[in-house]
Formats: C-alpha cells, structure tokens, sequence
C-alpha cells in the first residue's frame, strides 16, 4: 500500500474531512473517493466529521449572510442618494403642498368643544419629534403662510430621565424660536404615543409649535380640502 494512502487512510477513520485530507497530504479528492469507498469508519468518527461539516455551513451560511448584508446596506444608500439628488429644489407651490399635507397628517385638527359646544377659537398647532420635519413646516408658516417669527410658540413634552434645560436649548437651535416662547415644559408622551414608540427612540422628546390664529388654521384647513379634492 503506498504510504500516503496509507496515512490517508488512518487520518479518515481519525474523522478527518476529505479536504482536511486534502490539505495535509496534498491528495486529490477524486482519488481519495475511490481509496476510501467502502471504507466503515466507527461512529465517532461520523460524529466528528457530521459536526465538522456543521460547523463549516454555519460558518458558510454567517459569512454568506454578513455579505450580503453589506451588499443590501450598500444597494439601499446608493438607491436613497441617487433618489435625493431627484430632489433639487422646492418651489413656493412644492413647500405650500408639503407644509398642508404635513399638517393634514400631524396637526391638530379636531373643534374644540366646551360645555358641549364647538368654540369659534383654533389655533394651529403641530407636534412631532423629527427636528427635520420641524424645519420645513416652520418654513411654511413663515414663507407660505406669512406668520411672524414672534407669533410662533413652541410647547415641549420630555420624558422623566431627559435633561430639560438641554432639551430646550436643543430644540431653540433647531427652530430658530426664542427661549421665551417657549411655554412650560411637560413630562410624559401624549396618550396618542403611549405604546408606539420606545421612549429611546424620542431622544429629543417632542416639540408641538403653535400658532395662536383662528383665520389662518381654517385656511389651512380649506388647503387640505382642495387636496382632497383630488381623490374624487
């Protein structure tokens, strides 16, 4: 018998996989197929060649996996870069749609009632945690819908574990607004949050920007349902 079918042999019935085999005696596979067909190895030796083989796909399946994880991370950041260059301006007409429809989704919109009627007062008013979002409806209301700067009133809802003087000099940055229009600072998330969103996810609470005019909440209001129109 030739020595290294010989070794080969021994290292087989060890449980050694036929690359392994392979790689230490440089072997082909083709030929250790046939030195080895018929070959009874003992069931510790399939054990430990079953496990090996196991752990080679798992470790083939992770890397495979990790891959193409990459592979989507890479193909959906080229897919959002590519679509925001789509995005090269808005016009007066672009910001009036935006800023109604943001307000037709996020504004508060329900009559106020007292005493079980609806009053004649309303005031416009919007809260939302995306400090981007923000920007752009603080800049309909100014450039679209003409609201002074010192008309504008901010309102901020924290959770109990949130620094509140940060959070206020955080969202003043962000909106432009001065710190005394800012009202009182709540605690907590609105009942309509409770339950949605984990509070690490609100890392800046939320902020609500109020608008203190009944005229310009029912234009808005006539704005949403000249969109609407466009369903029928």
């Amino acid at each position: 018998m030739r020595k290294d079918k010989n070794k080969a042999l021994k290292l087989r019935l060890s449980g050694k996989s036929y690359n392994e085999i392979t790689k230490i005696l440089g072997i082909p596979k083709s030929t250790l197929s046939g030195w080895f067909s018929g070959l009874e190895l003992s069931e510790e030796s399939k054990k430990r060649i079953l496990e090996r083989v196991r752990k080679k796909s798992l470790e083939g399946l992770l890397k495979r996996n990790k891959n193409q994880t990459a592979l989507a991370i890479k193909r959906n950041t080229n897919i959002q870069s590519k679509a925001s260059k789509e995005i090269d301006s808005i016009s007066k007409k672009n910001l009036l749609f935006i800023g109604t429809t943001l307000y037709w989704a996020e504004g508060y919109k329900r009559p106020i009632i007292r005493n079980g009627r609806e009053v004649t007062y309303h005031s416009v008013s919007l809260t939302n945690s995306d400090p981007d979002l923000i920007k752009i409806y603080l800049r309909f209301l100014k450039e679209i819908c003409k609201v002074p700067e010192n008309k504008i009133n901010a309102d901020i809802r924290i959770f109990e574990h949130q620094n509140a003087d940060n959070l206020l000099k955080y969202w003043e940055k962000i909106t432009g607004i001065k710190k005394e229009k800012f009202g009182k600072i709540y605690y907590g998330v609105s009942k309509s949050s409770l339950g949605k969103r984990p509070f690490n996810r609100l890392q800046y609470g939320t902020i609500q920007i109020r608008v203190n005019d009944t005229k310009l909440f029912h234009q808005i209001m006539g704005w949403v349902e000249g969109i609407k129109k466009f369903n029928k």
